[in-house]
């Protein structure tokens, strides 16, 4: 792959990225993509990285991480009862109670800690997992967990 510039008469050089190819003995060339929009800095670095080259020296100093937080573990407890079918033994329907006790579920399995702890790493301000993303409780408190157990005990 390769980036050619193409000159048009009356109008701005049209910036194309292309393919070349065989056709039995014959070269031929395929157009990928129209980069005629794209500034010319980023066209320059994406020639360069077509090239072989790095576009970036730090990637350091190009990107700003806001927050990472660890998901690979929440992911592979909620997947496992999402596979055992737990949140429908729960309730049959999806609810904020019941995303709420899947939360606990996870959390005790994980790093297991009193409801207030819980509750904290669920807060979208002081979480330490993609949990609450995942489940969509980012605004959940100790109270909501308190009332999801009442919810689960007055079910059974």
């Amino acid at each position: 792959m390769y980036i050619e510039r193409v000159p048009n008469r009356n109008s701005p050089p049209a910036v194309l990225l292309r393919e070349s190819y065989r056709e039995g003995n014959k070269v031929r060339k395929r157009t990928l993509a129209n980069l005629s929009k794209l500034p010319d800095d980023v066209i320059e670095n994406l020639r360069i990285v077509l090239k072989g080259g790095v576009a970036v020296e730090n990637y350091g100093e190009a990107f700003q991480i806001k927050r990472s937080l660890p998901h690979g573990h929440i992911s592979g407890v909620l997947g496992t009862l999402n596979k055992l079918g737990v949140p429908e033994l729960i309730d049959g329907k999806a609810s904020k109670n019941r995303a709420v006790i899947i939360a606990m579920i996870v959390a005790r399995i994980i790093d297991p800690c009193s409801k207030l702890a819980t509750a904290r790493g669920l807060n979208q301000e002081t979480c330490g997992s993609s949990l609450s993303h995942l489940l969509g409780l980012e605004s959940t408190d100790e109270d909501d967990l308190y009332e999801a157990l009442d919810w689960l005990i007055a079910r059974q």
